[in-house]
């Protein structure tokens, strides 16, 4: 039996993709590395194997990995963090965390992290061999993901390392999309959101966990229909900005001019598709909201 790590497991992502790994991988596979006796617990309950302690301490790692076949690292700090301990947990524990996986002998280790890691855009989808440049606007999260991608693959060889990149994760009760008008409503209304449902990462992050062959690669994980700022509104049941409905729009504020270039934050999901036969269950907002999944 394979026995899968799975770090963030308390997080947006981790909560909704560890019940899925358990039904697939069977009875006993799992286990979770939780900050508190009582979401150990809860893990015991759902007949998960637990692990107490601190993503940042290499004691409380080395207990986890204790005889793990797959590492699936899903945890990092995302808001409301220093810049400080968005590196230490983003950057250099999942770094550590590599370097011990290896040394513990694990057959695959796959690292979550985020469109965001291509920066701005190249007048085109971003392909997973783009080099990373996350826009310093876009402040540590971007960064420190980008830093891990490039601290676990200076591990080599040593590492059988896949690298799951998602677009803007919602769906299944995530606040998420509805966090998103905070500042959608300064984009052009025009302008995309490119997304992904819980539903669909979780699928990736399994066929990345399991698929043979695939270890070295990225890959992007989006939907088929990037959702705009104007609908984004209308899924989340919000009144739009009342510039962009006036007949004569005044000028944007500052914040929101970016880059004329449509493609900005696309990804291509040729790869995922052609090497791991993956198909998103929800191709856009509109057929999670029909299916009552948001």
């Amino acid at each position: 039996m394979t026995t899968f790590l799975v770090t963030g497991s308390t997080g947006q992502v981790g909560r909704r993709f560890v019940p899925r790994l358990a039904q697939w991988a069977g009875p006993g596979a799992v286990r979770v590395l939780v900050r508190r006796a009582a979401q150990a617990e809860a893990a015991a309950a759902l007949g998960l194997g637990a692990v107490v302690g601190d993503l940042r301490e290499p004691a409380d790692r080395a207990r986890a990995l204790e005889g793990v076949d797959v590492v699936v690292h899903v945890a990092a700090a995302l808001r409301g963090v220093s810049d400080e301990e968005a590196f230490a947990v983003n950057r250099d524990a999942t770094v550590a965390l590599g370097r011990e996986a290896a040394d513990a002998g694990v057959r695959r280790f796959v690292h979550t992290s985020t469109n965001l890691v291509y920066g701005r855009g190249a007048a085109r989808p971003a392909v997973e061999d783009d080099p990373l440049a996350p826009d310093p606007a876009w402040g540590a999260y971007a960064a420190s993901k980008a830093a891990a991608e490039e601290g676990l693959r200076a591990l080599g060889d040593r590492l059988p390392l896949v690298v799951v990149r998602p677009a803007f994760v919602y769906g299944e009760g995530d606040p998420h999309l509805a966090d998103a008008l905070h500042w959608a409503g300064r984009w052009p209304s025009h302008r995309r959101l490119p997304v992904v449902h819980h539903a669909d990462l979780a699928r990736a992050l399994w066929s990345a966990a399991v698929t043979p062959g695939v270890e070295g690669r990225s890959y992007n994980v989006a939907d088929d229909a990037p959702v705009t700022a104007w609908d984004l509104h209308d899924v989340n049941g919000a009144p739009r900005p009342v510039s962009w409905t006036e007949a004569s729009e005044p000028a944007e504020p500052a914040e929101a001019v970016t880059s004329a270039d449509p493609w900005e934050g696309q990804v291509s999901t040729a790869a995922i598709r052609r090497e791991l036969n993956w198909r998103p269950l929800y191709p856009s907002v509109w057929t999670a909201l029909d299916a009552g999944a948001l």
